[in-house]
């Protein structure tokens, strides 16, 4: 009789490489299984680890319960009925980042974790590079980039990772230096029942750090139970504190830097920014460091990023803005008296609450809406506009904007509708603003 897989990884793609490749490393041969006939990884899987039993097109019952340890991919959810039926049958579910936590539990190493619905790569970006500058030996990823099992192979001194909820939900023994949750707002209502389970999950970071670093103003992403909290926000900070002060980036009654010569664009980079900056301290990152980080970071690609100007009309790809509360922060972010905010948006939103856009969206000059949602999203505002594609977007978009507007492609919605990914829709939007300029 062939003997049952002790350890199952469910769920293909990158990360569940990552933690094929992290098992084997330990001596443990797992079964790989994905519910997809032919899921993404597949080819890569089979060529790297031929040794790896692989069962695809379905989740098999038996031989999770014959196992000791089933480890999810984020893209699997711990209450899938199959998951669920092992873990209370006993069987052990874990996820990479619990698998991480573990093996460097017996190290030396820190760990730095991001979580919160926007703005986690970039305060994950910018406190790497804020450390690296410091002449700290830094590794980066997580949710972003590199999976986390694959960073040990660095054998950082700091690891600053970025989390998704998806990852919190199998993560029990992550113990942080610091940790901060940056906002939570409607997100990934497709995965979660409530709310309010959505934002239970996000908070379960802060019962695995020594530090905790809040949002001042978000009151949804505060600890459930505080200890030694640095908080940030864009008013005046109180001593010890992160915040804006006439312009000035400062800690308490010390003066950082003047906001303005920060590179990345918007007040909620700011934020980012000074999120950064109180974490980064706490790993023991000097302010000259930070500074230089914070000067020179542009911002990640799709994430509020400035790609042209034309005839005295700016294009900004917020293809990355999958939620309403990312749009709310980009459209309050980039908000100015000098000219208007055309927005692109649509797509699919996930069962989101869409009506917190209603406010923002009193401050558009004109919302131009395409995809599954548009319909939907129409109703938010009379100012509105409905188009079958992003060409016919970025035309009416154009023909609406004068000197010193803004066209902005922040969606509020995922792009899985029309799109591979946000980066296939913020490169077709790129695309699109250079071919009606004539350019390619």
């Amino acid at each position: 009789m062939k003997q049952p897989h002790t350890h199952i990884v469910l769920g293909m793609g990158a990360t569940g490489l990552s933690i094929v490749r992290y098992l084997l490393k330990q001596g443990i041969t797992p079964c790989v299984m994905d519910n997809r006939a032919i899921p993404p990884g597949l080819e890569a899987l089979m060529e790297e680890f031929p040794t790896v039993g692989v069962v695809v097109g379905k989740f098999d019952q038996n031989m999770l319960l014959e196992a000791n340890q089933i480890i999810i991919s984020p893209g699997v959810a711990a209450s899938t009925p199959e998951v669920k039926t092992a873990r209370e049958l006993g069987v052990e579910v874990i996820g990479d980042i619990e698998l991480f936590a573990q093996a460097i539990a017996s190290t030396q190493a820190e760990v730095i974790g991001i979580t919160g619905s926007n703005g986690k790569s970039t305060v994950t970006t910018l406190v790497g590079d804020m450390a690296k500058r410091s002449g700290i030996n830094v590794a980066v990823g997580g949710n972003l980039g590199t999976p986390a099992l694959d960073l040990l192979e660095q054998e950082a001194d700091l690891y600053v990772l970025e989390l998704s909820s998806f990852q919190l939900e199998t993560t029990k023994s992550l113990n942080c230096l610091a940790a901060t949750c940056l906002n939570i707002s409607h997100d990934h209502m497709d995965r979660y029942l409530t709310f309010d389970s959505y934002r239970q999950t996000k908070l379960k970071l802060f019962e695995q750090t020594q530090h905790q670093v809040i949002n001042r103003k978000d009151f949804q992403a505060h600890p459930l139970e505080p200890n030694n909290v640095i908080s940030f926000g864009l008013d005046k900070p109180k001593q010890g504190q992160w915040g804006v002060v006439d312009g000035v980036l400062c800690q308490g009654d010390e003066s950082i830097m003047r906001a303005n010569e920060a590179s990345a664009l918007g007040r909620h980079n700011q934020e980012n920014i000074l999120a950064a900056m109180a974490l980064a301290q706490i790993a023991g990152v000097k302010k000259p460091a930070m500074i230089e980080a914070a000067c020179q970071f542009v911002g990640l690609s799709h994430r509020c990023e400035k790609i042209a100007q034309y005839e005295g009309i700016t294009f900004i790809d917020d293809s990355k803005a999958t939620n309403v509360g990312a749009v709310v922060a980009a459209v309050d972010g980039l908000h100015n008296d000098e000219g208007n905010i055309i927005l692109i948006a649509g797509g699919d939103s996930k069962k989101a609450d869409l009506y917190p856009l209603k406010a923002p969206l009193e401050r558009v000059k004109v919302m131009i809406v395409f995809g599954q949602d548009a319909e939907a999203m129409a109703k938010l505002t009379e100012k509105h506009k409905i188009v079958e594609n992003m060409g016919q977007a970025v035309s009416y978009a154009i023909e609406q904007a004068e000197n010193k507007d803004i066209v902005l492609l922040s969606p509020a919605c995922a792009s899985t509708d029309m799109y591979t990914n946000f980066v296939e829709r913020g490169n077709d939007f790129q695309q699109k603003v250079r071919e009606y300029y004539g350019e390619h």
